[in-house]
């Protein structure tokens, strides 16, 4: 039909052209699609949904969905898009590694957001300015209760959008992963003892290359994730850190990704970094915990290691958002850090060392943003 039309066209406007100049403007990419969008998991006040785009029409190099809530549903965090709220109207935009669309394919992202009284689905989705037909919208789950613990006497603000699993898997020793493992959202618990032993065994043990997605990891919760080389976590969840969340190790320039999920309870550190590399995390919270990121301050074999630190909401109690080795020549990079419950700034930033290779506690040296080993102004923070 498109080539009968342009042949009628371009008769009509050769018939024209002795007396009417003639503009030739390219044809447009034709665009269609379909979009799927389930909530994963909800509880009171908050879900996590996830959204599939297939694209049906011709090639696309990047998306942009858009829809919107008809329930004051607000969207708080997200992953694999960049996500943005105006009102009731939400927008999802690709990124750089997913924004490629040949006809057929699909790609999907995910959020976290709140809701008060009721989440109806949306189901007026629509791509790049144009809507899409097919899509489905699933049923909203009945929102249960799930007992939060309480870490102190005091009340602490909890991370908004913390996940509900949708079942349970029994863990009786490391699991290894290599490829992807994608655990819908359910519970990997137990192992280990709940303690601060780092002779504990991990839950996920990943290869390199590999990716840990949708899970979320059950106390006791052993030794969290080890990663031997390059990995990423996405939308990985510990209710209970217990040791550290996860340690990424490997030789050479890995580059370690957690995108999205959260963390708390967390005695010592979340993200303990013993190998070569950069760090980068992004979308991610974590509430009641010793230090965010630590470079290695005594590991037998040492690395300048990097790490990026960005969107990410870190919940006092906590005492420090990210320790580095001067004298390796760490770096740490921070924006768009939201602080909670610190009236009086007492979470420290950055703070240095020097670290050693014979096992001794590291000295620090000093605290706070500089042009060296520690990237931050005031506008990359956010008090509240």
């Amino acid at each position: 039909m498109l080539r009968s039309w342009r042949q009628k066209a371009l008769l009509v406007l050769t018939a024209a052209a002795a007396v009417v100049p003639l503009t030739v403007v390219a044809a447009q990419a034709a665009v269609a699609c379909r979009v799927a969008y389930a909530v994963q998991s909800q509880w009171p006040g908050g879900f996590t949904a996830g959204v599939t785009l297939t694209n049906t029409g011709d090639p696309l190099s990047s998306w942009r969905v858009t829809w919107s809530y008809t329930a004051g549903q607000t969207v708080s965090q997200a992953w694999n898009a960049t996500v943005t709220q105006s009102g009731s109207t939400v927008t999802a935009a690709s990124l750089s590694y997913n924004g490629a669309l040949a006809t057929g394919a699909s790609a999907e992202f995910g959020f976290n957001a709140s809701w008060n009284g009721g989440n109806p689905a949306p189901t007026n989705f629509a791509v790049n300015g144009v809507t899409c037909g097919g899509g489905t919208p699933s049923p909203t789950p009945t929102p249960t209760r799930t007992p939060t613990p309480t870490p102190t006497p005091t009340p602490t603000p909890q991370p908004t959008g913390w996940p509900t699993p949708t079942g349970q898997v029994s863990v009786n020793g490391t699991i290894s992963v290599s490829g992807t493992l994608d655990g819908g959202m359910r519970r990997y618990c137990c192992i280990g003892d709940g303690g601060q032993e780092e002779s504990q065994d991990p839950v996920f043990q990943l290869a390199n290359g590999a990716t840990l997605q949708n899970v979320i990891i059950g106390a006791p919760a052993g030794d969290g994730v080890h990663c031997s080389g390059s990995c990423t976590l996405r939308n990985v969840w510990w209710e209970d850190v217990g040791e550290d969340a996860a340690t990424f190790r490997g030789s050479g320039d890995p580059a370690f990704l957690v995108d999205g999920g959260g963390a708390r309870y967390a005695g010592d550190k979340v993200f303990q970094h013993n190998g070569a590399g950069t760090l980068t995390v992004q979308n991610f919270q974590a509430t009641n915990f010793g230090t965010f990121y630590r470079s290695c301050g005594n590991c037998s074999t040492q690395h300048q290691r990097d790490v990026v630190i960005r969107n990410v909401t870190l919940t006092r109690p906590g005492g420090t958002v990210a320790g580095v080795n001067v004298n390796y020549g760490d770096t740490a990079r921070f924006s768009g850090v939201t602080i909670v419950n610190d009236s009086g700034r007492s979470m420290v930033i950055c703070r240095k060392y020097n670290g050693n290779s014979s096992g001794n506690e590291p000295t620090q040296v000093g605290t706070g943003a500089d042009s060296t080993n520690c990237f931050y102004s005031a506008s990359d923070l956010t008090y509240r």
